[in-house]
């Protein structure tokens, strides 16, 4: 090992002897270090260096090993060449990425643990002339969601970037190299990723959050070779200390054994620390370090006390004191870490107070924004449009930043436009109503049957298209769609009249009806200057109920014609017109009285039917069957709602023998068919579980669909944790396991003692009902679907369910099973470990979505997401048992699910472990 020296201490006798045990040491320390850190081969956790373009793996001098990076490139069209003619380099190769509008992107594994928090990312991009035009590409880089620099080789060739990243809980991160306009196709040598102290390159960076690090200098102070692993274990390339200006004078020295270097985070390799520049002719020492741009700049100067003094110094940037009075201590290290704004050139000054100053290393770094990331719901549905689409669309990663996904706008981290014209959609799931901040949806030409539906939640929605589409209905959300300023429903099939509701839609100012089977009058809400309305092309729909304009538009639509009649004698064709219309009012007549007694049979009939099936529900466990007056008379004219839904209101009632009961009433919109509300009462009534609502009776007359449950006074454990009056603070963790144990008892009997077997399909808090002694019960089998072959895997139905419940494999596939119910529950889980809500718009965007924020902690072991309630009540092992099956719960993919029987027996184990810890207190 080189260590230069031309002072009075390296050239004493005890210098001499000093470098000697010094090496020993060292090279033990760092064959220590070497073997306890780089762990090369796990590359989720230690080195990853690959081989861009390279066919096979290989060990270079430094033993480190290469692997081919065909398995890391996740999207763009790729050419590798093996080897670059012309080089010192025996394998050097790269990849070049033909010249097209996509990103070309890396997925590196890059997955948080205790161990490291940052990892350095370093790249080599190499032209030479490969492919004989002469003409070196430019293009941009970026990591993750930000733009880090623009590469050029028409000057530099190769040209190295590296940066510093911090790690979240992601598995993966993204490296992409972007084309620019007429910059030829980007190229790649190399790409490595090394993990890096934990807590490094952080101090003194709160007034820069969310922030990266660009390198622009790593300098080894006193030394003229570069050096890297393995003498730096991390494997950062640490420069040769050139001359950067003409004044330095100056040596290295050596280092002092029984070093201290715990109070430096970043963790400097001891030959790094060993050399010095000293100054000893002089008392200012200072660096000249130009920048490339303008811009915020991080910088740590290193300070090692490997001579027999203790010098002080002032420190100053650009000409100002940004430390006065530094101390540098023997066989000590330590570092100063500075922040600089808005600097386009950079010059470090060590004045001398006592002694000569000294430094051993400088490490500088362009500061580079990282643009927040989009809302994880957002993403999750997108992603899933995109799945159940079966088309391309090019989507990856965050569909804001670096660059925007195809049909796709943002204002900043913020999706607010989607465009997904001329695809074969067919319907707009519920995912829809997951892009929360939408201003723009263009669905036309989509093959859109049936009513418009799940927009309810765009309450920012300004613009709507969907027209030439073949909707039937209006649907009951659009009222809901506040912020709307545009709607476009032309040439769809919609008929009967425009609903009031619209109306109600104040910022609308355009509204396209045009080429529909609409008619009727337009509600005069409709009818303001603000708003114009076209109407054309529909069979007879105004303003006036008495104009009919657009008729004669569609050719389709004979055109009403008047008949005068003027005073003449009658003729034979009179008389032949009268008997003629004689006749044609009896047969009229005939008609009527037939249809008049047709429809009294079909009544009579219906009721005889209802009266034999009332007679039969009478024998099914007991379901009491009550008259509308009665059920009137139990709620004292539905007095007290205490609680609603989509269905309807829920009221409390008293019987007549003083026991209280839910009465739950549904409004019109969700009546079912008289078959299929007995085909319900007929479910409910066979459905018998102490952890299952039990079905008291029911109402089906006067035109209700009433149905009469038992009332739990605890409310819903939305209502405890959420609600008002909210009781989380005493919800303890052994309470919360508790009731989770219930509902899975509940679930569980319907799965799997049920016969036929029923999935619930809607399965949340606020249908987690408690006792007064806080016992749950499962409630409201609306929604659910019986399974009635016993061998069914599924049932293929209509996507039903809640918002941040919903089984995302479920609403893309239209294929319910009982682990659409599992995953149902383990966002309950979710819900009960952490306190909070399935989706909510506090706090950042990767918070939004309860199941993607908590998942990787929980599978990472960190608990600090648990709710603060909890903290410090519980027994480790039993959260972790209970956190391991909820996430196991909301695997994406459904077979990677347990079955609710499997969730039931881990919850058992985590609440009797519970128990057990709380029983060691007491003894």
């Amino acid at each position: 090992m080189h260590c230069p020296g031309s002072t009075e201490w390296s050239r004493s006798g005890s210098g001499s002897m000093a470098s000697k045990c010094f090496l020993l040491g060292f090279v033990l320390l760092c064959s220590l270090w070497t073997v306890c850190f780089c762990n090369q081969d796990d590359t989720g956790f230690g080195f990853l260096s690959l081989s861009c373009g390279g066919t096979t793996g290989y060990v270079d001098a430094s033993n480190i090993s290469w692997v081919s990076d065909g398995a890391y490139i996740s999207s763009g069209k790729t050419t590798s060449i093996d080897y670059i003619e012309g080089t010192s380099s025996s394998n050097s190769p790269l990849r070049f990425f033909p010249d097209d509008k996509s990103p070309k992107c890396y997925k590196l594994p890059v997955k948080k643990n205790l161990s490291f928090s940052m990892v350095l990312v370093r790249a080599r991009f190499v032209y030479k002339n490969y492919d004989g035009l002469g003409k070196p590409p430019v293009f941009s880089v970026s990591l993750g969601t930000a733009i880090t620099s623009t590469v050029n080789l028409t000057g530099n060739d190769p040209w190295i970037e590296e940066f510093v990243w911090p790690v979240n809980y992601k598995d993966t991160l993204s490296f992409c190299l972007h084309s620019v306009p007429h910059g030829g196709s980007p190229v790649i040598s190399s790409l490595e990723v090394r993990p890096l102290p934990r807590g490094a390159y952080r101090t003194g960076m709160r007034d820069f959050p969310n922030k990266s690090l660009r390198k622009v200098y790593r300098i080894n102070s006193g030394y003229n070779e570069s050096l890297r692993y393995p003498l730096d274990p991390y494997d950062r390339i640490w420069d040769a200390d050139q001359s950067y200006t003409p004044f330095h004078v100056s040596s290295g020295f050596n280092f002092i054994l029984g070093f201290n270097l715990s109070s430096v985070i970043e963790s400097p390799p001891p030959a790094v620390l060993q050399t010095a520049r000293v100054l000893a002719r002089t008392d200012v020492l200072t660096y000249y370090l130009p920048l490339d741009a303008l811009g915020d700049y991080y910088i740590i100067l290193y300070f090692a006390g490997i001579v027999p003094a203790s010098p002080s110094f002032d420190v100053l940037v650009n000409g100002d004191l940004v430390q006065s009075n530094y101390h540098v201590k023997m066989s000590e290290a330590s570092a100063l870490h500075l922040t600089q704004k808005g600097i386009e050139n950079l010059n470090i000054t060590l004045k001398s107070i006592s002694f000569y100053p000294q430094i051993n290393a400088i490490e500088v770094y362009e500061i580079v924004d990282i643009p927040l990331e989009a809302s994880s719901t957002t993403v999750s549905a997108l992603q899933v449009i995109q799945q159940s689409t079966g088309l391309d669309l090019g989507w990856e990663d965050d569909p804001c930043s670096p660059t925007m996904w195809e049909h796709i706008g943002c204002e900043g981290s913020i999706v607010t436009s989607l465009v997904l014209a001329d695809i074969n959609l067919r319907s707009i799931s519920p995912t829809f109503g997951d892009l929360l901040d939408l201003k723009t949806l263009d669905l036309h030409n989509t093959s859109l049957a049936g009513e418009i539906q799940n927009l309810g939640s765009l309450q920012h929605l300004e613009k709507l298209n969907l027209s030439f589409n073949q909707l039937t209905s209006f649907g009951t959300e659009l009222e809901n769609l506040v912020s709307l300023q545009i709607l476009d429903l032309q040439n769809n099939s919609l008929d009967g009249i425009v609903p009031d509701d619209l109306g109600e839609l104040e910022d609308l100012h355009l509204l396209n009806l045009e080429n529909n089977k609409l008619q009727g009058t337009v509600p005069q809400s409709l009818n303001r200057e603000s708003l114009e309305v076209r109407t054309s092309g529909n069979l007879c729909l105004s303003f006036s109920t008495l104009s009919c304009n657009d008729v004669s538009s569609n050719p389709s639509i004979e055109t009403p014609q008047v008949t005068i009649f003027t005073k003449k004698k009658p003729d034979k064709n009179t008389h032949m017109a009268i008997m003629l219309g004689a006749i044609g009012g009896t047969l009229l007549a005939l008609i009527v009285i037939s249809l008049s007694v047709l429809l009294y049979m079909r009544r009579e009939r219906t009721e005889i039917t209802y009266s034999e099936s009332a007679v039969d529900m009478r024998n099914w466990n007991a379901a009491r069957i009550f008259s509308y007056k009665e059920i009137k008379a139990a709620t004292n004219n539905f007095k007290e709602v205490i609680g609603r839904g989509s269905f309807g209101s829920v009221y409390l009632g008293k019987l007549s023998d003083g026991k209280l009961v839910a009465v739950k009433v549904r409004f019109d919109k969700s009546q079912l068919g008289a078959d299929s509300f007995i085909n319900e009462v007929y479910l409910l009534s066979q459905v018998r579980h102490q952890n299952l609502v039990c079905l008291e009776g029911f109402c089906h007359e006067s035109k209700q669909q009433i149905l009469v449950y038992e009332y739990l006074p605890g409310g819903s454990l939305a209502d405890q944790l959420y609600g008002p009056n909210s009781q989380k603070v005493s919800l303890s963790w052994v309470r919360r396991l508790k009731i989770a144990v219930d509902a899975a008892k509940g679930l569980d009997y319907l799965h799997n003692a049920s016969d036929p077997r029923i999935i619930h399909r809607d399965v949340k808090c606020s249908n987690i009902l408690l006792d007064k002694e806080m016992n749950a019960k499962v409630c409201d089998f609306g929604l659910s679907k019986q399974v009635m072959q016993a061998d069914a895997t599924h049932v293929t139905t209509v996507v039903k369910g809640t918002a941040g419940y919903l089984d995302p494999e479920y609403y893309s596939t239209q294929q319910l099973t009982e682990k659409s119910d599992v995953y149902s529950f383990g966002v309950v889980l979710l819900e009960l470990i952490c306190g909070r809500e399935p989706l909510r718009r506090s706090g950042t965007p990767d918070s939004f979505n309860l199941v993607l924020w908590a998942k990787p902690y929980l599978q990472a072991g960190a608990f600090e997401i648990v709710d603060e309630n909890l903290k410090g009540t519980f027994d480790v092992e039993s959260m972790r048992k209970a956190a391991i099956v909820a996430v196991r719960s909301v695997e994406r993919d459904a077979s990677q699910r347990p079955t609710i029987a499997e969730v039931l027996a881990e919850l058992k184990e985590a609440y009797s472990i519970q128990l057990s810890f709380l029983a060691s207190f007491d003894m």
